[in-house]
């Protein structure tokens, strides 16, 4: 029993918490009606009283012994104990089988601990309880109850009225007639509005014929009914339930961190103004105190859920109280943020007595303030772009149900009638929240850029003075927020909500291209056109982008590309393609409702689930998912433990984001020692168990602090100083702090005082916002491309090109001339530059410090009297041109950002030193400029020719990363897809499970980093055009859908690290996997159903990676290569030779079937070893390669190995590649292309080959293939 209890905490919650039956009395009515004899008008308000109260279990303790885990004895520590006395309300679960009541003083009743019922009561009549002449129509309203931990419960109320008839003994012995109301009130955690609605109407159906007070038995009924339902998990399956006459559907959230929502979303929008709905959300966003006013108490609630879910992911944590009755009208004096709601008839009342209170009448669409003694509070407008684009959407809309009934036959039937008005309005919802979410995201987009991930901190200063003057009085108010606060500690955590994942789905290229470098901010040319809004001008800019045009990596054509995603917003809102969604039918329950009956409830229900669950195609692994997970609750409420640990466990190769971690744990840990050795005893349940446990030990505390961004106040050392400069967003990279750290501490002690680092950031932040304010006209922006941005500009000069600025971009230097037109001169090209000098001019008696550069083309040599700025742009030019050269010769575009950041950094040094070593001080961070002349750095002719590009996947980390796996996965275009899904993707590990993605057409990132597991990554392939398998040390399978770009489902069969993951492939199609891990296991898996075809245990215990030839499986051990029949996995040969030389292992071994040969190389050697699989007798021959300490990957391509290596050169690790004829043996290439050992080699499409390097240098570099 006590294992029962434990087991109920967790359990979630039936529809149903408890039910409540509210209203007067019957002995104090007739009481009243026979001594007062008034007319019902003149008869003053009664107190409502909770008559009967109906908490599970249903049935009764006889029965319950039967269940060993009834769920009806659900929640038992969430309840709170309500002890019964004889004028106490009755409650309706302590009835024998048999009527008889039982001993009623001393029962014992529990309720749940969230709910009051003292002050329900009047909730359950807001207005008042009133004895009535006439009868009146049944009305029902909405309940939110809050907790202390600010956990929501909801109530639904439905009142109804039965006659009385009470006979005076006066003269004439007449009998008056009155109608009485009485409340049901149905309490339940989750918002389910309309379900609930619903449910009540047709119980008050039933209700009707009933003419004595006598109505307990029909509630308990429909409360025991209710409490039996469960909720459905998170996806595509809502449930449907019978309550005669309706259907009720109950309504699944879209996604675990998606709100349920069962109410008409759109309903704010019928009752105010888009301006208004901005003004309100305005309002709730910058926490003031709120009321809202409306004569129905239905629309209180609804408008105010409605408001609440505007918000997601942002949510309100104040005050929630959404109907206050008459006698809870004091709360509205309470002096913190609220949100409340009252009748229309307090209206005067509340406005007059209560001060700064936001009053807004839903009824007529007003919105006021509440006298204030001082002055009127002023509500800030929503940021002008983002208000602009959510009105024109709103306007969009189609909120009115009966225009769309216009062209639809008329429907005869209930049913269908019910379904098309839910239909239509759950497109409309998904339409609501869209374009809600869409203003969020708009108002809150830029704020990621003011953020330090590693340290937690936001710069808020910098943030405002980057919003428009007009937008500023609202972030002013709405940064101060608690709701605020919590946001950014969501990003910070880098959490991916509904904000997150429209974010990334919505970026521009610019931004994705940002991401790629971490480079200062600046406007480009596409911005400062776009802010001119000059159509003439964007129709003839050029497109240029700084990335190799890799032109034989087609893209699959799709529709035409919008270039720029911007604009595209303020257009009606993108039309997602509407998500399936299922519905079960849950099957009946019988009464009168003892044990057999709910047993037998259960049993239908879970055969009900396997005949679905059976008959599913094994691909819809998303509504399998919910079926496994139903089942695993059914199971649990039968008592059958193991049977839902399998359910469960089966989420894992369906869908993970539903597993429902906290239960599974419970069960394990309650589980009697009989079952938990049963459990033990099957291989993937243990697996499970020792998962939980550990999982147990493992609950870290979540680091979720968020700091504001500070100057510093104390002197800082070398480190203090590093992650100062992180902090305030100026720099990430160490080696570049370090050098600014040297600069800034020139001929002083090695430490930095506040007043210097204050110096330094404001001349840093003046700059970038200076350069924010540079407007070229079009004639000079028509010369650049369109991602240039003018990083730094000269005073005004003479030069003998004319008199005028200096620009400096990314790309050149150019005049900006002056004169009646602004004018552009072409100075040069970085790449063309051939030379700089810093000279002295004569002038009459002075001379003038002059900057002369020398291009490759021209023969005049441009000079420019700069004057007290000359040393400066001396080393300004020397610097970009060095990092230009390196970019080019490397061609990795990353070095001229760096080389960009070199140069602001100089700049704010000599800005914020002034003193007489300031060009000392900046020389120290001319690092591209100091390589050039320390190690002139030639790349060999064969390298340079065949490398096309480099990219680095930690861009924006602090330190590089080690590039564990690459895969190449071709373009598709799947109709429902955004054309930008349907390009080609590189995908790379990087450590401890991160996973960056780019787009291969442009090398953008993509999907900056997600995470899988927290182990080292092994290995990755695409198994069909859905998903990407990826292997890892903890023994996990991780699979992706290429879709999402998310982790659903995992394969938890291996029992060590994963090492290698290969697909076979029938016609083209794909047939099986095969998968492998280190003690040797090697499994095929069925690709649709993820079920495990067959498995085999090689005697070996250092299984590294399998190949697939003709049925037949080539497996690398350390000591030998097995070869095994893929159907029976019988060993048929084995390869070994035995290095007398060496006590090495294998590493890594090509197949070369056509030509009959195993290649392959071992540990410590750097010689190729080749063996005939026709005579494995003989020798095996030897390729050496020079330089080489150790082979560390190998990829076959077209008729050529590519070889990764680790090799030294001049006492400095180096990583090379190898490519090796095939048919002639000997190495064709030798290519130097990383600084750290090549540890992941792939091919993209047999045209290029991607090479990935140790934690030294952490890039990728792309090779053309011959």
């Amino acid at each position: 029993s006590r294992s029962r209890h434990a087991m109920e905490d967790v359990l979630p919650s039936g529809l149903l918490e408890i039910c409540l039956l509210v209203g007067v009395p019957g002995e104090r009515l007739r009481a009243l009606l026979q001594v007062s004899r008034r007319k019902p008008k003149s008869l003053p308000a009664l107190d409502p009283e909770v008559l009967s109260v109906f908490v599970p279990p249903f049935i009764s303790k006889d029965d319950i012994q039967v269940i060993n885990t009834s769920s009806n004895n659900l929640n038992k520590s969430k309840r709170r104990s309500f002890r019964k006395k004889k004028e106490r309300p009755k409650i309706e679960n302590a009835k024998s089988l048999n009527g008889d009541q039982k001993a009623a003083d001393t029962e014992e009743i529990t309720v749940p601990k969230d709910i009051d019922l003292i002050g329900l009561p009047q909730l359950c009549f807001p207005g008042g309880l009133y004895i009535t002449s006439e009868s009146k129509e049944d009305h029902i309203h909405f309940l939110v109850f809050t907790d202390v931990c600010g956990n929501r419960t909801y109530g639904v109320v439905a009142q109804y009225y039965q006659s009385i008839q009470v006979c005076y003994l006066t003269y004439t012995g007449k009998t008056l007639g009155y109608f009485v109301p009485f409340a049901i009130c149905v309490i339940s955690r989750y918002p389910y509005f309309n379900a609930l609605k619903d449910c009540l109407s047709c119980l008050l159906v039933q209700l009707r014929p009933i003419k004595n007070f006598d109505v307990d038995e029909h509630i308990k009924e429909f409360a025991a009914k209710l409490f039996l339902i469960p909720t459905p998990p998170p996806g595509p399956l809502h449930l449907v339930f019978n309550m005669k006459p309706l259907q009720i559907i109950i309504p699944s959230r879209e996604d675990p961190d998606s709100p349920i929502i069962d109410l008409d979303l759109h309903l704010p929008l019928l009752c105010f103004k888009p301006e208004q709905v901005l003004q309100i959300m305005t309002c709730i966003l910058t926490e003031q105190r709120i009321v809202f006013f409306s004569s129905d108490w239905a629309l209180l609630t609804l408008v105010a859920e409605c408001f609440m879910l505007y918000l997601h992911p942002l949510q309100w944590q104040h005050t929630f109280v959404p109907i206050l009755s008459r006698q809870m009208l004091d709360f509205v004096m309470a002096p913190t943020s609220f949100l409340m709601g009252c009748h229309t008839d307090h209206f005067e009342e509340v406005s007059t007595e209560a001060e700064d209170l936001i009053l807004i009448n839903i009824d007529n669409g007003d919105i006021m303030h509440s006298k204030n003694p001082e002055e009127e509070p002023e509500i800030p407008d929503v940021p002008a772009q983002a208000a602009e684009t959510f009105i024109k959407r709103v306007k969009a809309l189609q909120l009115h149900y009966d225009l769309e009934l216009c062209h639809l036959s008329a429907s005869t039937d209930l049913g269908e009638l019910q379904m098309r008005r839910r239909a239509w309005q759950q497109k409309l919802n998904s339409e609501v929240q869209q374009t809600t979410l869409q203003l969020i995201v708009n108002i809150f987009r830029e704020v990621k850029d003011h953020l330090n991930y590693e340290h937690r901190v936001f710069n808020s200063e910098e943030f405002l003075k980057t919003r428009t003057m007009g937008d500023q009085p609202f972030y002013r108010k709405v940064l101060e927020t608690y709701m605020f606060h919590s946001f950014l500690k969501a990003r910070l955590n880098r959490k991916m909500d509904a904000f997150a994942r429209l974010e990334l789905s919505t970026q521009s290229e610019e931004e994705r291209l940002n991401l790629m470098f971490d480079s200062p901010r600046r406007l480009t040319m596409e911005k400062m056109a776009s802010k001119r809004f000059n159509p003439q001008y964007l129709i003839s800019r050029r497109m240029v982008i700084s990335m190799p045009n890799l032109q034989d990596i087609k893209l699959p054509q799709g529709p035409p590309r919008n270039s720029s995603l911007r604009r595209l917003e303020t257009s009606p809102a993108v039309k997602l393609p509407s998500k399936s969604v299922s519905t079960l039918k849950i099957p009946e329950i019988h009464f009168p409702l003892i044990c057999q009956c709910v047993q037998s409830y259960y049993a239908d229900f879970f055969n009900h689930l396997s005949k679905a669950i059976n008959t599913l195609p094994p691909d819809n692994s998303a509504l399998l998912a919910r079926y496994f997970y139903l089942r695993g609750l059914i199971s649990l409420m039968q008592g059958k433990l193991l049977n839902a640990l399998s359910d469960f466990q089966n989420l894992d190769k369906t869908d993970l984001r539903i597993f429902p971690t906290d239960l599974v744990r419970k069960i394990v840990e309650t589980m009697p020692p009989s079952e938990r050795s049963q459990a033990e005893r099957k291989p993937e349940l243990k697996k499970l168990i020792s998962r939980m446990m550990e999982k147990q030990r493992e609950i870290v505390k979540i680091d979720d602090h968020v700091k504001n961004f500070e100057l510093p106040k104390t002197h800082m050392q070398l480190d203090d100083f590093v992650k100062r400069i992180q902090e305030s967003g100026i720099v990430k990279d160490i080696d570049t702090i370090h050098r600014l750290f040297d600069a800034l501490t020139v001929g002083h002690q090695k430490q930095i005082d506040p007043e210097t680092f204050r110096d330094f950031y404001n001349y840093w932040k003046e700059t970038e916002a200076e350069a924010q304010a540079v407007n070229l006209p079009p004639a000079v922006i028509e010369h650049l491309d369109k991602n240039e941005c003018v990083y730094k500009l000269s005073c005004s000069v003479k030069t003998n090109y004319g008199v005028g600025k200096i620009a400096l971009t990314q790309k050149r230097l150019f005049l900006l001339t002056e004169g009646g037109r602004p004018g552009y001169v072409h100075i040069a090209a970085f790449r063309d530059i051939e030379d700089v000098k810093s000279t002295t001019v004569a002038f009459l008696l002075l001379r003038i410090p002059t900057l002369r550069i020398k291009t490759i083309s021209k023969k005049e040599v441009f000079e420019a009297n700069l004057k007290t700025e000359c040393d400066l742009w001396y080393l300004i030019v020397k610097e970009m041109w060095a990092g230009k050269k390196m970019a080019d010769d490397h061609k990795d575009p990353q070095y001229i950002q760096q080389a960009l950041t070199n140069v602001l950094l100089m700049d704010a040094v000599v800005g914020a030193l002034q003193s007489s070593k300031t060009i000392y001080a900046a020389s120290k961070l001319s690092y591209f400029d100091r390589m050039k002349n320390e190690v002139p750095m030639m790349v060999p002719k064969t390298t340079s020719e065949t490398l096309k590009h480099k990219i680095n996947p930690s861009a924006g980390e602090m330190f590089p990363q080690a590039v564990d796996v690459l895969l190449y996965t071709p373009g598709q275009l799947d109709p429902s897809e955004r054309p930008v899904n349907a390009h080609p993707k590189l995908w790379c590990a990087l450590n401890e499970g991160k996973v960056v993605v780019f787009d291969a057409s442009t090398w953008s990132i993509q999907q900056h980093c997600f995470k899988i597991g927290s182990s080292k990554l092994t290995c990755m392939v695409m198994i069909e055009q859905s998903q990407v398998w990826i292997g890892s040390q903890d023994s996990f399978i991780y699979i992706i859908n290429t879709h999402s770009m998310s982790c659903n489902k995992q394969l938890n069969d291996h029992r060590s690290d994963v090492t290698d993951i290969i697909v076979e492939k029938k016609n083209g199609i794909p047939s099986e996997a095969y998968s492998c891990s280190l003690d040797g296991t090697v499994i095929a898996w069925n690709i649709s159903t993820l079920k495990v075809n067959r498995a085999f245990q090689l005697p070996c215990q250092n299984l590294t990676s399998v190949r697939l030839h003709n049925d037949q499986l080539w497996c690398c051990s350390g000591s030998c290569i097995f070869v095994v029949s893929t159907q029976e996995f019988r060993p048929h040969l084995r390869i070994e030779h035995n290095l007398k030389d060496m006590c090495s292992c294998l590493l890594c071994f090509q197949l070369f079937p056509e030509r009959d040969e195993v290649w392959a190389s071992y540990s410590g050697s750097s010689d190729l070893y080749i063996w005939n699989t026709r005579d494995l007798a003989s020798a095996p021959q030897k390729i050496p390669l020079q330089d080489c300490a150790e082979i560390t990957c190998m990829i076959k391509v077209k008729n050529e190995l590519w070889i990764g290596s680790r090799g030294r050169s001049q006492g400095k690790i180096k990583g090379k590649i190898y490519v090796v004829s095939a048919e002639k043996k000997s190495v064709e290439k030798e290519l130097v292309g990383h600084a750290d050992t090549v540890r992941a080699l792939c091919s993209a499409e047999d045209r290029y080959v991607l090479s990935g390097s140790g934690k030294e240098e952490g890039k990728i570099a792309i090779w053309k293939v011959e």
